[in-house]
């Protein structure tokens, strides 16, 4: 049963109704019922993980999602971490998050991953690691790409936070498993591949008004291009080490 997994999902529900988000849901057929897959998200928001872990919801599984380590030191998301199954990730050393997520697929859980690991200030796909390809090959299990879109405008990277009672749309769409086939550089491309098809196809029947700071600049709007925001990334890395001293 999972009472603390159960409680957060209940939350979850509770708070798209009273922000009343307008989430709409494609392609979830493509994610499996049952059995082990890698379900690849992509990150352009603090709060994307909520319609991604709803879309999972809705096909009756639980994702179990890697997170970043640092997040325990808050004790109460610690707590929920510890409860909920959730793979702590230290990126320093993450061969521990990596192992636990390959049990977890051959145990036929669903591990939800950020392959870009680190929001897009872009809005366009980063670059991607290869862990979410290397666990899928080494658990023989499939690669669900699985896109989110709008929650950028609700809280994101360089911008205030737009909570409350917004009706923002999100769109969520999963495209069509990915088989563990080839080599990690192989299908590492074709995630990538495969999420582009996705997301374009997101963007193409989303309203996207011109000038938006929430759009990619090859839609009309004025979020960094890819290349100043990897310069923003580098700077805010920089800006981090100082402060840690």
């Amino acid at each position: 049963m999972e009472p603390v997994f159960r409680t957060l999902e209940i939350a979850a529900e509770s708070v798209v109704r009273l922000t009343g988000a307008a989430i709409s849901y494609e392609g979830l057929d493509n994610i499996p019922t049952e059995g082990g897959a890698v379900v690849a998200i992509n990150h352009t928001s603090y709060i994307d993980w909520l319609p991604a872990a709803l879309a999972a919801r809705r096909r009756g599984r639980r994702m179990r999602f890697m997170i970043k380590a640092e997040m325990q030191q808050v004790r109460v998301v610690n707590y929920l971490i510890t409860h909920s199954g959730a793979i702590p990730v230290d990126r320093g050393a993450g061969g521990q998050a990596y192992a636990v997520a390959v049990q977890r697929l051959r145990e036929g859980q669903l591990v939800g991953v950020y392959p870009e690991a680190t929001i897009s200030r872009s809005f366009e796909l980063k670059e991607f690691k290869t862990g979410a390809a290397r666990m899928a090959l080494e658990a023989r299990v499939p690669v669900v790409p699985l896109l989110v879109w709008g929650a950028q405008r609700i809280w994101t990277k360089d911008h205030p936070k737009r909570l409350g009672r917004t009706k923002i749309p999100i769109t969520v769409k999963a495209g069509p498993a990915l088989a563990p086939t080839g080599t990690a550089a192989q299908l590492d491309a074709a995630i990538r591949t495969g999420m582009t098809a996705v997301l374009e196809d997101i963007q193409q029947h989303y309203p996207h008004p011109e000038g938006a700071y929430w759009l990619p600049q090859r839609l009309g709007g004025t979020a960094p291009t890819p290349e100043e925001a990897t310069l923003l990334d580098q700077a805010e890395r920089v800006r981090r080490q100082a402060e840690r001293g």
